[in-house]
């Protein structure tokens, strides 16, 4: 009897990534109007924030970077608020406070859109093809496509929800994780975008809704969580504990 490969299924070893990202659509911003003095004076950032690297300002992109892990990166009609979970506790993160903390200095402003995104880079045991193989052997269902002159393909998944209170997209593909030993662990990305729109409100409304939206970026985290690991990685860690366990 010809043994059937077993699944490929995630580490224990190594942690799962995570990172958060807030992005806010507003009609005309330029990016320009992002930089480290402005945050600071403003009261957005706290004043004895340390920059991890020299902050980049121009029309087409603004960045600055912060040595606590927390990027605001601001491109035409959109600022984006973001931070890498690490070993921080949730209640930890600073970066939904400092879009609060945007939103009330420019309450002026015509914010058009809202998306809450999750990601999580989970490792996986093997070699550099089990990234691939669990997205082409679990996800997919297997055909002729899997295989090409003894070659399997490279995958992505999209995948779009159309809910009641928010649109959710998620993309999947295999990613790799370079350790300070230069050793490569295989993973699989998993990115997630929780949108919402807010031309429908006007006004005080808009603003208001828009914070609503913001103060819950933990529900939306518990759902992403939940629904990576139950709908996509339940087979692989099935007899074993939940990855997003805190």
């Amino acid at each position: 009897m010809v043994a059937t490969p077993s699944a490929p299924s995630p580490t224990q070893n190594l942690k799962e990534i995570e990172e958060l990202t807030i992005s806010i659509g507003i009609k005309g911003l330029n990016p320009t109007m992002l930089s480290a003095e402005y945050l600071s004076m403003s009261g957005i950032v706290p004043s004895d924030w340390e920059l991890a690297k020299q902050p980049v300002l121009n029309p087409r992109g603004s960045q600055v970077n912060y040595k606590n892990g927390v990027n605001i990166v601001a491109q035409p009609n959109v600022i984006n608020f973001v931070e890498g979970v690490g070993t921080k506790q949730l209640n930890e993160l600073s970066f939904a406070n400092l879009a609060l903390q945007y939103i009330d200095k420019l309450a002026n402003a015509e914010y058009q859109g809202l998306s809450i995104n999750p990601k999580i880079i989970v490792p996986f045991q093997g070699d550099e093809s089990v990234g691939k193989n669990f997205i082409n052997q679990e996800l997919l269902k297997p055909g002729n496509w899997s295989t090409f002159e003894g070659a399997s393909p490279q995958s992505a998944i999209n995948l779009f929800y159309q809910l009641t209170d928010y649109n959710l997209g998620i993309n999947i593909n295999p990613a790799r994780l370079q350790q300070p030993d230069n050793q490569v662990i295989p993973a699989v990305l998993f990115a997630g975008s929780f949108t919402y729109n807010l031309t429908v409100l006007e006004g005080v409304n808009r603003l208001n809704n828009l914070k609503e939206k913001i103060n819950k970026w933990q529900d939306n985290l518990t759902t992403f969580r939940s629904l990576i690991n139950e709908k996509f990685l339940k087979k692989a860690v099935s007899q074993q504990e939940s990855l997003f366990d805190n």
